[in-house]
C-alpha cells in the first residue's frame, strides 16, 4: 500500500491516533477523520496544520461509536480503516457503560461498516497489552519468562482492571468479525503503556496524566514497586503505517520498547530533568500500599496481584515482520516532559 490511499481513521485527534494521522499526511494519504462531535474545530486544528504543510489531504466525518451505521459514509470509498478510538479511563463509575460497551460497539460498528463498504481490504486494530495480560503477577503463575503474541488476558473482568478487559473483548469480537468474512484483512497493535510527546494540549490521554501525577510530587514519598512496558507514541502510530503498507502483516504485534519499574522511571526524569520535580527516590513497601491504596483509586486486589512482581514482552514480531524499531527510553521520556513543559500542563 505505498501508493496514495484513502483511509479511514477513528480517534484521529488522540494521543495516538494524531501522530497516525500525521504519518498518514506526510505519506500522501487521504484520512477520513471519524469524530463524534464535528463542531469542536479546535479539537482538529493541530491536524489541519499538519495537512496544509504536506502531500495528503484531510476529510472530517461525524460518527459514533455505539450507533450502528455511522460509519458507514466515510467508510464507503475508503481502502483501509484504522480503528484507534476507544475509552481508555482507569478510575470509572460505571465499567460496563463508560469502557465495555463503547469498546465492543464501536469495534462491531467499525467493522460492519468495512464489510458493507465493499472498498476495504485492510483493517488496523489498535488494541493493547492489556488483551494479552491482565495483572503482572499472572506472568509468574503461568511460569513465562516473557508475553507473546499467543497469550491472552485471563485475569481481568468487569469488577477487576476493567479497561483491560475492555480491550480484551473488544479485540476477541474484531477476531471474531474477521473470521467470518472474506473482504478485509485484520492486523492487530498491541502497544504497551504509551509515553512520549503529545501533538496537542486538548488530549486527555491517561498516559499524560499518569506522567502528570508523577511530576507533580503525588508520589514523592515513594513508588509503588510497580513494572510496566514502556513504548513511544510516535512508534506506536509508526507500526500502524508499517502494517498498513506491509502486504504481508497478518495477527498480533506486540510493541513494546523497554520494561521498566516506576521508580526506574521517575529516575530516567530526574536524569533528564536534575532537581527540577519532586520525584520519589525510593520504594513504597508493599504492606504500606495496602493501607495507602485508597488514595491511589487503586484496590486490595491490585496491589496483591500487581505490586512487585516483574513484567516482560517479546516484541520479536514486530521487529522482525513489520521492520518497526524503537527510538531510546530517554528521548521519550524527555521530549514528553518538555512537550508538556512547553503546553504548561504541568
Amino acid at each position: 500500500m505505498s501508493t496514495m490511499k484513502t483511509i479511514l481513521v477513528t480517534g484521529g485527534t488522540g494521543y495516538i491516533g494524531s501522530w497516525a494521522v500525521k504519518e498518514l499526511l506526510k505519506k500522501g494519504h487521504t484520512v477520513r477523520l471519524a469524530s463524534r462531535n464535528t463542531s469542536n474545530k479546535e479539537k482538529f486544528k493541530h491536524l489541519y496544520e499538519i495537512a496544509e504543510k504536506t502531500d495528503g489531504k484531510l476529510e472530517i466525518y461525524e460518527a459514533n461509536l455505539l450507533e450502528e451505521g455511522s460509519f458507514d459514509e466515510a467508510a464507503n470509498g475508503s481502502d483501509a480503516i484504522i480503528h484507534i478510538a476507544s475509552p481508555f479511563k482507569i478510575n470509572v463509575k460505571d465499567a460496563h457503560k463508560e469502557l465495555i460497551e463503547p469498546a465492543k460497539q464501536g469495534t462491531q460498528h467499525v467493522l460492519s461498516a468495512a464489510t458493507k463498504s465493499g472498498s476495504v481490504k485492510k483493517v488496523i486494530l489498535t488494541s493493547s497489552a492489556a488483551a494479552i495480560y491482565g495483572d503482572t503477577k499472572d506472568m509468574k503463575e503461568q511460569g513465562l519468562a516473557v508475553y507473546n503474541e499467543t497469550h491472552w488476558n485471563q485475569s481481568s473482568s468487569e469488577k477487576h482492571q476493567p479497561y483491560s478487559y475492555s480491550k480484551t473483548v473488544a479485540e476477541k469480537t474484531a477476531w471474531q468479525i474477521a473470521g467470518s468474512q472474506d473482504q478485509w484483512s485484520l492486523v492487530v497493535i498491541n502497544p504497551t503503556f504509551v509515553i512520549g510527546p503529545s501533538l496537542t494540549n486538548l488530549s486527555s490521554s491517561e498516559s499524560l496524566n499518569f506522567m502528570k501525577d508523577l511530576l507533580s510530587g503525588k508520589f514523592k514519598m515513594g513508588a509503588p514497586e510497580l513494572y510496566f512496558g514502556f513504548v513511544d507514541v510516535r512508534d506506536v502510530a509508526h507500526a500502524h503505517l508499517l502494517a498498513l503498507e506491509n502486504q504481508e502483516a497478518e495477527g498480533r504485534h506486540i510493541i513494546s520498547n523497554t520494561s521498566l519499574s516506576f521508580l526506574s522511571l521517575a529516575k530516567l526524569v530526574e536524569k533528564q530533568f536534575p532537581g527540577k520535580y519532586k520525584l520519589p527516590k525510593s520504594v513504597t513497601p508493599k504492606f504500606l500500599m495496602y493501607l495507602m491504596g485508597w488514595m491511589f483509586g487503586v484496590s486490595i486486589k491490585f496491589i496483591k496481584n500487581n505490586v512487585g512482581y516483574e513484567v516482560r514482552f517479546d516484541n520479536t514480531k514486530g521487529k522482525n515482520k513489520l521492520g518497526i524499531s524503537y527510538r531510546g527510553i530517554d528521548e521519550s521520556v524527555h521530549d514528553m516532559v518538555h512537550q508538556m513543559e512547553q503546553e504548561g500542563v504541568i
